[in-house]
Formats: structure tokens, sequence, C-alpha cells
């Protein structure tokens, strides 16, 4: 073979080569481009078919309760005495320091005077122990408190002295008056009917100040808080909702698991101590 045909042979070749070699590249490129745009396909495909997680929600809250007064007093006697005069009806609404009843007083003014009478002879008495110590009426200051207080006793001077006392206080006791502001209740007190003591004549229940209070189990205690806003809906007018705010916590988680929850209402006509109602936390 001559030198210009081997030359000839050898370009071809490296020729071939390089073609080859530009092929390859071709190839591999469009090989690449299709895989990305699968990879993209693929990708979007999850994007669409897999929905991304929602948000967990509180589901809202309702229990029954009860409605009450923050305020209310059992008005009793404490003598045993006839009522001469009843100045209340059930549902009568009454105010602080109101005059609502009257006891006899005709016993009680009788024992007073005799407890006067007492109390001037144990005087006398005492006058003349403190004499017959040596000492001259008019001057008996002049004695020692260890004698006079000695004296006063051996007189029955003190002992008369606070039986006076306790019977002025029982004067007192005949005029009975309202101790709170509000409206009366469960009357039990009957006019000339006798009054004996610690016996409740009625009730008077303050409705200017009204609470609702409920049980919630010890999982749902953390939705509740001092100042947390629910809704109270009597079941008496379910068209009627009623906003309050948490007041009180119970500290004690009861055997069964429920804690105990107050919180105080804005008053309103409608609403009644000892109502039942709905209580709703969005």
């Amino acid at each position: 073979m001559t030198y210009s045909n081997m030359k000839y042979l050898v370009s071809k070749i490296i020729m071939g080569i390089a073609v080859g070699v530009v092929l390859t590249a071709c190839g591999n490129r469009q090989q690449s481009k299709a895989d990305s745009h699968e990879s993209e396909t693929a990708a979007a495909a999850a994007s669409v078919s897999t929905p991304a997680k929602a948000e967990p929600t509180t589901a809202p809250f309702s229990c029954k309760g009860t409605i009450q007064s923050v305020s209310e007093v059992a008005v009793n006697s404490r003598i045993n005495e006839q009522i001469v005069m009843l100045g209340v009806e059930m549902g009568q609404r009454v105010h602080k320091g109101q005059v609502v009843a009257r006891l006899d007083r005709t016993a009680i003014e009788d024992k007073i005077t005799k407890g006067r009478a007492e109390l001037e002879q144990a005087e006398f008495q005492y006058q003349n122990i403190l004499m017959g110590q040596g000492y001259k009426r008019g001057n008996f200051d002049q004695a020692p408190e260890t004698i006079k207080e000695l004296a006063r006793v051996n007189s029955g001077y003190n002992t008369a002295k606070a039986a006076l006392r306790q019977l002025e206080h029982q004067l007192d006791y005949c005029t009975i008056q309202a101790p709170i502001s509000g409206i009366v209740t469960q009357l039990n007190a009957v006019l000339y009917a006798t009054a004996a003591p610690g016996e409740t004549l009625f009730r008077i229940v303050d409705t200017e100040h009204l609470k609702v209070s409920f049980d919630v189990l010890e999982n749902e205690l953390r939705r509740f808080e001092k100042g947390t806003a629910i809704t109270v809906t009597p079941i008496s007018y379910p068209d009627d909702h009623h906003q309050a705010r948490i007041t009180a916590v119970s500290p004690v988680v009861e055997k069964n698991g429920m804690v105990h929850l107050e919180a105080t209402l804005t008053p309103h006509p409608r609403l009644m101590p000892g109502m039942s109602a709905i209580v709703m936390l969005e």
C-alpha cells in the first residue's frame, strides 16, 4: 500500500470515530431531557394527587348548667316571739336595711323594766359594800380597783348589768331588716304566728348578680380559663343567648373526672336562679 493510500485510510477512520462520538453525545442529551421531563411530570402528578394536610380544629363544646344567684340569704328570727307585722310577699323586691317584719315587744319590754330595777338594787348593794370598807358615798373613786371589782361581784352588779344589756339586744331583734337587696322567695312566715329562733322566715335572692355553674371533663379543662367567654342559653327560652365569662375554676378534680366551673352572667329579666341552661363554647 502506498503512503497516500494509507493516509487516506487513516483520515476515514478518524472521521468515523468523530461522527460516532457526536451521535452518542446527542443521544445522551435527548435521554437526559426525557428523564427530566418525566421527573417534572411525576412531581406535578404527585402534587396534584396528594392533598395538603388540613390544620386540626377544635370541636364546639356544650353542656348543661344551672343559673344561680351569687348571694342568697335566709332571714331568721333570733328570739321566740309573735310576728305582729309581716311586710313582704312572695316575689317582692326589697332593699338592704328595709324593715321586713316586726315581733311583739311587750314581753321583752316588761323584762327590761324588771332588769333595770334589779340593776338599781345591785348598785345599792355595791355601794353598801364599799361603805362597809370605810369609803364614804361620793368618794368611792378613792377605793382601789380590786376592791371595787370585788364589791361589784359580791353585790351582783355585774350580773344584773349583763342581763339588762342582753334584754336590750333582744328588743332590737324585734325589728327584722333585710340583710341584702333582692327578691323574696320561700316565704314561710305567717302573720301572728310565733317565730322560733333559727327558723327561716323567708329567703332573699339577689337577682342582680347571677352566675352559671357547670361541670366539664378533665380533658376539656384546657379550653376554660378565667376570663374565657361562653354563651348561655336558658332551656326555657331557647332563642335567648346571654354572654358570660369564667370567674371561678375548682382546683379539685372530682372522682368521676369532672371539674366544677362558674361564670358571671349579665342580669336579664328572663334569667332566674335555678334555671337550667345550655353552656356553649365555640
